[in-house]
């Protein structure tokens, strides 16, 4: 099974909980892990921004990630949300077993 690395940003850690909660709930990620507060530069709508938002990791399968992508979407408050799936090329045998599990459908 290609297992992901899903990269996203959200503006508050209240917005963070809620979406780690949502995609465990769900079974779509195996664990999600919140970062600090990073800072954020880039452009939108033709103009230089700057903010502070908090980093999700997620940990998925690719089989998982459009459901993912489609709650991450639904429960995001950002127009244009970070939904970046990385292909995780190696792991630990073990814990790759453990994503399986956790995101196996009951």
């Amino acid at each position: 099974m290609p297992y992901l690395l899903v990269l996203n940003t959200v503006p508050s850690l209240k917005e963070a909980r809620k979406l780690a909660h949502l995609l465990l709930q769900k079974r779509l990620a195996a664990c999600v892990n919140i970062g600090s507060p990073v800072e954020s530069h880039y452009w939108w709508k033709n103009k230089k921004e700057k903010s502070r938002e908090y980093l999700l990791l997620i940990k998925t399968s690719a089989e998982k990630f459009r459901k993912l992508e489609k709650i991450i979407r639904k429960n995001h408050s950002y127009e244009v949300p970070e939904i970046i799936g990385i292909p995780i090329q190696k792991g630990s045998v073990k814990y790759l077993a453990w994503i399986s599990k956790e995101i196996a459908e009951n």
